[in-house]
C-alpha cells in the first residue's frame, strides 16, 4: 500500500475512534494534502487530528489544521468561536541531531519561541504535548507579563538569540507573551485533557501515575 495510502487509513482511523469521521474529514484532508508535499508526519498530525476534534467538540465554528499566520509562521491548529480566537501548538518533544548536546536547552528554546511568537495571532495560546512528555517552559513565561523584570526577559532573549536569528524574537514579543493552558493530547483514547500551567505542573505526579497505570 503507498505510504500515503497507509497515512490517510491511520488518521481515518482514529477519527473513527474518536467517534468524529465525518467532522474530521475535512481536516484529515487537509492533513494527507500536506503529507504528500512532506510537509507533515503522522505522529504529529495524528496530535493535531485529536486537538482539532476537541475544539469542534466545544463547539467552535472554524477549526483549522497547518493555518499560515504570516510570511513565516503556520501554526498547527486554529480555532474561532463567536468573536473569540484560539490557536495550539503540538510539541512532541523531537530535538534535531545538530542538538543532541544541548537537547533540554534546545527544547527550551523551542517552547518559549513558540509562545513569543505565535500568542500575539489569537486570543488565546494553548501548548499540546502527548501525556508521556514533560514540556520544558522557562518560568518567566508562565508569570503575567507586568511581573516579569527585565532581568528574566534578557535570560529568556539570551537564550532565543542562540537559536534563532532570521529574524530574531525581540524583547517586545517575549515580555507580552502569554500561555494560557496546556493540553494533553491522548492519541490512544481521542481525548484531550485541559489545564492552566500552574495547575498542570501541581498535578503532574498524579496525571503520570493515571497515565501510566492506565489498564494495568
Amino acid at each position: 500500500m503507498p505510504q500515503v495510502e497507509v497515512f490517510r487509513r491511520d488518521l481515518e482511523t482514529l477519527a473513527e475512534r474518536m467517534g468524529m469521521l465525518e467532522e474530521l474529514r475535512g481536516i484529515v484532508s487537509r492533513l494527507v494534502e500536506l503529507y504528500k508535499r512532506g510537509m507533515v508526519k503522522i505522529n504529529h498530525s495524528a496530535m493535531e487530528l485529536v486537538a482539532a476534534g476537541h475544539l469542534i467538540r466545544r463547539g467552535y465554528d472554524i477549526v483549522e489544521v497547518e493555518k499560515r499566520l504570516s510570511d513565516i509562521l503556520v501554526c498547527d491548529i486554529y480555532g474561532v468561536k463567536a468573536e473569540s480566537s484560539t490557536l495550539i501548538e503540538v510539541e512532541t518533544g523531537f530535538t534535531p541531531p545538530s542538538s543532541a548536546l544541548s537537547p533540554a536547552d534546545y527544547i527550551r528554546a523551542r517552547i518559549a519561541s513558540k509562545i513569543a511568537r505565535y500568542s500575539h495571532y489569537a486570543d488565546k495560546m494553548s501548548l499540546g504535548v502527548p501525556p508521556f512528555y514533560t514540556p520544558l517552559i522557562p518560568s518567566t513565561l508562565l508569570k503575567p507579563p507586568r511581573t516579569r523584570s527585565s532581568r528574566e526577559l534578557s535570560q529568556v532573549k539570551g537564550l532565543l538569540d542562540k537559536y534563532y536569528h532570521n529574524p530574531p524574537i525581540t524583547l517586545g514579543e517575549i515580555r507580552y507573551a502569554r500561555l494560557h493552558t496546556l493540553m494533553i493530547v491522548d492519541v490512544d483514547n481521542g481525548v484531550v485533557e485541559e489545564y492552566d500551567p500552574p495547575s498542570y505542573y501541581e498535578k503532574l505526579c498524579s496525571i503520570i501515575t493515571r497515565y501510566s497505570d492506565r489498564g494495568v
